[in-house]
């Protein structure tokens, strides 16, 4: 569910076009002006501004917000102004092809998304980027993690709610033999991992500790390790729980010593029209504070007030 607050009626694209260009005039740009438009627009009408200015002012307003932002509020709004089906394309192409490889990014857009999902951005990549997916996880990932990767972006998983109580228990038991053996068996938690439903593997994970006294999770922590145990750890608390796998990446990104912003950046603005409300509520529930405070006490100016914005009402 959105948290995005979008005016009852609201102005014409037109009108939204004109009024972000005379933000861009004189000297400076009036940023609280561009961020009270586009943080306040769904991303049909997001579109259509789009269109609208480049077809009044013959300029692309992605690259005129390009030059007349500054730092993370720059990062946030373009990102924000990418299509939902190619934001996660731009996110991998700089993740995988960027002077820095972040490979959490990377994990964290792929493991945390649905089959059908992973097929749109397939397609999205090849048509921004002009590589398949798979080649360029091929030639910068590696070891375990490209395998689980491969696999999981190549295999065809059941969406439904449906699971068969037998093959999870059968599923269960591989995975404890697996994680028995010296260094865990990859080859089986690959296999496990990137081929059963979001369902199946969650109640793999109920019927795992049950059976064994112990939470497959920390088999996975145990046994696997860095980018390989990202992944898997990804791939189970997206099949047990999206928002709660997202408001523990929340806090991570906010914990401790100074923000990591860019992660900060990316789960706000990719979930905030899809289930940041759930997002929010879990995070209330785990940690006793609303995610808008935590947010607003490790941001600051315009890039606090945009953030804000997509995250909608404090409580």
């Amino acid at each position: 569910m959105s948290t995005l607050k979008i005016p009852p009626v609201a102005p014409s694209h037109r009108d939204d076009a004109m009024q972000i260009y005379h933000a861009f005039k004189g000297i400076g740009c009036d940023a609280a002006a561009i961020v009270n438009i586009l943080a306040h627009r769904d991303a049909n009408q997001r579109s259509f501004i789009q269109q609208e200015y480049e077809t009044t002012y013959s300029d692309e307003l992605r690259k005129r917000l390009s030059s007349e932002l500054t730092g993370y509020l720059k990062k946030a709004v373009l990102l924000w102004m990418h299509e939902p089906g190619a934001r996660d394309a731009y996110i991998l192409k700089h993740a995988l092809r960027g002077t820095v490889k972040d490979h959490k990014a990377v994990t964290e857009i792929i493991c945390s998304r649905t089959p059908s999902q992973i097929g749109q951005l397939k397609r999205a990549y090849f048509t921004n980027v002009g590589t398949n997916l798979e080649d360029d996880i091929e030639s910068e990932a590696s070891g375990h993690h490209k395998k689980l990767l491969l696999a999981f972006i190549s295999t065809s998983r059941y969406e439904g709610p449906e699971y068969d109580e037998i093959l999870v228990e059968d599923d269960a038991k591989a995975l404890h033999k697996a994680a028995k053996k010296f260094g865990l068996a990859e080859k089986t938690f690959i296999q496990i991992f990137s081929e059963r439903s979001r369902a199946h593997l969650s109640a793999v994970s109920f019927s795992y500790q049950k059976m064994f006294k112990k939470p497959l999770e920390k088999a996975i922590r145990d046994e696997a390790h860095k980018n390989f145990e990202c992944a898997l750890k990804t791939i189970l608390r997206c099949a047990e729980s999206p928002p709660m796998f997202y408001a523990k990446a929340l806090r991570k990104a906010m914990k401790g010593l100074g923000t990591a912003d860019t992660a900060l950046i990316r789960i706000v603005v990719t979930r905030a029209e899809i289930d940041m409300h759930y997002i929010k509520a879990e995070y209330r529930k785990k940690y006793g504070k609303t995610l808008n405070d935590a947010v607003h006490s490790e941001t600051s100016g315009h890039y606090r007030t945009f953030l804000l914005s997509l995250l909608g009402t404090n409580h």
